[in-house]
């Protein structure tokens, strides 16, 4: 069997833990800053799982990750 190309665009956006989960940035966190609240700001910062319906799909795009 011939190796699997990862997809370069997933893998600098997507992670997957040891148990098998894929981890990814939250989004909103690029411009239009002043209008949000420092709280929204300060959660967007934090990692964020992905649900398990697209983590399949995911997981297939990084087979070696």
């Amino acid at each position: 069997m011939p190796k699997i190309k990862t997809h370069r665009g997933a893998a600098k956006r997507f992670s997957v833990t040891k148990n098998g989960k894929v981890k990814m940035n939250k989004s909103f966190r690029r411009h239009i800053l002043t209008k949000k609240t420092t709280k929204r700001k300060r959660v967007l910062r934090k990692r964020a799982y992905v649900s398990q319906a697209n983590a399949a799909v995911i997981k297939k795009l990084i087979p070696y990750k």
